[in-house]
């Protein structure tokens, strides 16, 4: 079922999530909704939702870097790149952003690759090399399950953040 996704203002997004227990009734209709909700995304696009931003503070998350959903329940964090030069560095022209602030984004620096061992949608443990835009799109969606915004990021790069206004980039302050 789609859910509403909250906003940036809702004190859920700052709180840490807990691991999944068990995949059972609750947890596949919280998939579902992830699923379902990001899927409809498309003012603007989604490529990832946590559940923390659908109000449940649990360590999953969907991602859609194409056109197959991924789900990732308890990542955890096993290497990133760490050499500045491994960092995927935007401009412009392909900003970092997120539903639950809509039309802001910002230049972000995030780590190129990033390995995880996480639980696929049917509770299996996985172990993979994720990189570029997918390795972008995992670290933004854990950062979700800590209570992390890509705002935070953004301020602890001295990075700009940017508001798109009818097709042009708009600094706003944070």
């Amino acid at each position: 079922m789609i859910q509403k996704i909250v906003s940036v203002k809702d004190p859920t997004l700052r709180i840490p999530s807990k691991n999944i227990t068990r995949f059972d009734k609750k947890t596949y209709k919280l998939i579902n909704d992830l699923k379902d909700t990001l899927v409809i995304q498309n003012d603007p696009v989604g490529v990832g939702l946590a559940a923390p931003q659908i109000g449940k503070n649990l360590r999953v998350f969907a991602i859609k870097p194409d056109a197959t959903v991924k789900i990732i329940a308890n990542p955890e964090i096993i290497s990133v790149a760490k050499e500045a030069k491994d960092l995927i560095d935007h401009d412009t022209k392909l900003m970092e952003g997120c539903l639950s602030l809509p039309n802001l984004y910002g230049p972000l620096k995030r780590p190129s690759t990033v390995k995880i061992n996480y639980l696929d949608d049917k509770g299996e443990k996985v172990t993979k090399l994720f990189s570029g835009f997918e390795a972008q799109i995992i670290l933004h969606e854990i950062d979700h399950l800590n209570g992390i915004l890509f705002i935070d990021r953004l301020l602890e790069q001295k990075k700009p953040l940017y508001e798109l206004v009818n097709g042009e980039w708009e600094k706003v302050e944070i």
